[in-house]
């Protein structure tokens, strides 16, 4: 539909609009409008043998209205929940001119629109907690009318559960489904939860550049945009990983931030190409007790959002309580596969890959290709949280070489349903090995991986003046949230997805 056309109802709202103004009533007053009390807490507070009525103001939406001549009731939202409003002709016009219940009240409110409503509390003869008004005030008339969600003996009717449609208009997916309020909640005191531990700990959040001159910290396609006072390309951040690492250099003990990250990739239930990671790095630590750390953490979280460590997760319970399983890379190929592919070169993992019916292409080197055997043959398989550790040093060039085998480095995922939520390393400190780290990545640029990192100069420079031994660790937060909300899509916790266009932009432009 052309977003100029109106439906019928939307002709009636607006035509009641005017008539609204015709009767002196602004639709949309400039006043602030006080309140004093919330819909749960009422219904929370309120007891019978109170011997004084409580009086309250309180602002929502209309969400449903029964009008019985006189006498009418309707039920309203606001932040918390919702409550029933008894309106009588006589108490809202107690004089002669019952112009604002015949007119306004009964004709020309909406489903929809804001109200603010005066009154005292009560209990109907039917024993639902309402309020009697003795005033109401129009505070905003929705000029398009809600899906009306219907529930009877706990099945939904007319439900507004098309994704699509959810997804480009959330706010009115917030309005009508209920449960969905209930998720970003809950994000929010995941992320409130993760400050608290760090910040507990003397740990610093700090914010670090979006528009970077060279997308490093992260092996993905970037985003490419152009400055125009300085006539130079950009790109969105990848990850903040090698500005969080300068810092270290600088003299901070611990950082972290919360990291609006973008990568021009595709597009699934677990990928979006905006993202929310937090990555943090403790200086004089490494990847043994960052393990300990992250599952503290999880812990604490789980506990601080749903009372237990337990969650429910595409029909299987998981349990976040510490300690979790760990199992080294090559260890977890060789328990799912029964292939053994230590020392193996470039070529012998081709074969292995052809054997096992794992894709592959020329621009793969042994990194790439390790990482496909692993993704393909061994993710889906740790449901419980199950830290992988000991990569292979190709598939990790900021990642310190391990102590005890300069075959691999010192870093973990952490895995939960098969998908990773939190990767971390001992820290690549050395400024040479990292700069031959970088010339290896080149490599792979030349060779056609569009996902290599560049040569990061100014990283380097700073690592020649020193950074401590480090641990660092990023957790991607929308899985995260997914796992202890209990949902299978990251759409389903990410206010607004990214998503095809709805109008040609040009088109409406001109």
């Amino acid at each position: 539909m052309n977003p100029i056309e109106l439906s019928e109802q939307e002709i009636i709202r607006r035509n009641s609009l005017e008539e609204l103004r015709k009767t002196g009533i602004e639709p949309y007053p400039a006043a602030e409008y006080v309140t004093n009390a919330y819909s749960k807490e009422i219904k929370q507070s309120f007891k019978d043998e109170d011997p004084q009525q409580r009086r309250v103001s309180i602002a929502g939406r209309i969400m449903s209205r029964r009008i019985m001549g006189k006498a009418s009731f309707m039920e309203l939202q606001d932040t918390e929940g919702r409550i029933q409003i008894y309106i009588s002709r006589d108490d809202l016009c107690p004089g002669e001119n019952k112009e604002l219940y015949n007119t306004v009240f009964k004709k020309l409110l909406d489903i929809g629109d804001y109200v603010g409503i005066e009154g005292y509390v009560f209990r109907t003869q039917m024993g639902e907690i309402s309020i009697h008004a003795s005033r109401l005030t129009l505070l905003a008339k929705a000029l398009r009318p809600l899906p009306i969600v219907k529930t009877k003996d706990g099945v939904v009717y007319d439900g507004f559960n098309d994704a699509e449609q959810r997804y480009r208009q959330r706010y009115v997916d917030l309005v009508v489904n209920e449960n969905v309020k209930s998720i970003f909640v809950k994000r929010t005191k995941i992320f409130n939860s993760m400050r608290e531990f760090f910040n507990n700990r003397g740990y610093l959040e700090v914010d670090t550049p979006v528009l970077q001159s060279i997308p490093g910290g992260a092996t993905a396609r970037p985003f490419i945009t152009h400055h125009n006072a300085l006539d130079i390309d950009l790109y969105l951040r990848v990850a903040n990983e090698l500005y969080l690492k300068r810092l270290i250099v600088g003299g901070f003990e611990g950082v972290y931030e919360f990291s609006r990250n973008f990568r021009n990739e595709g597009m699934d239930r677990t990928h979006n190409p905006e993202f929310t990671c937090m990555e943090i790095y403790v200086a004089y630590k490494d990847y043994n007790w960052m393990m300990s750390f992250t599952e503290q953490l999880l812990e604490k979280i789980c506990f601080d959002v749903n009372g237990t460590t337990r969650v429910n997760y595409a029909g299987k319970e998981i349990d976040f309580k510490a300690p979790y399983k760990r199992i080294t890379m090559i260890d977890a190929i060789l328990e799912n596969t029964g292939i053994d592919i230590r020392g193996m070169q470039e070529n012998e993992l081709r074969q292995v890959c052809r054997q096992l019916g794992v894709e592959q292409d020329p621009t793969m080197g042994k990194g790439k290709l390790i990482d496909a055997i692993f993704g393909d043959k061994c993710e889906a398989n740790y449901i419980h949280p199950t830290f992988i550790t000991d990569y292979p040093v190709e598939m990790s060039p900021l990642t310190k070489k391990h102590r005890h085998n300069p075959e691999l480095t010192e870093r973990f995922e952490l895995m939960v349903c098969g998908k990773e939520i939190a990767n971390a390393y001992s820290e690549l400190n050395d400024p040479i090995d990292q700069r031959l780290r970088f010339e290896e990545q080149l490599k792979l640029t030349e060779k056609g991986d569009d996902e290599a990192m560049f040569i990061d100069q100014d990283f380097l420079r700073a690592l020649e003046y020193g950074m401590p031994p480090t641990s660092g660790m990023g957790i991607g937060m929308d899985r995260l949230v997914m796992f202890l909300t209990g949902q299978e899509s990251i759409q389903e916790v990410l206010f607004f997805p990214q998503m095809r266009p709805e109008w040609n932009v040009n088109t409406e432009k001109e």
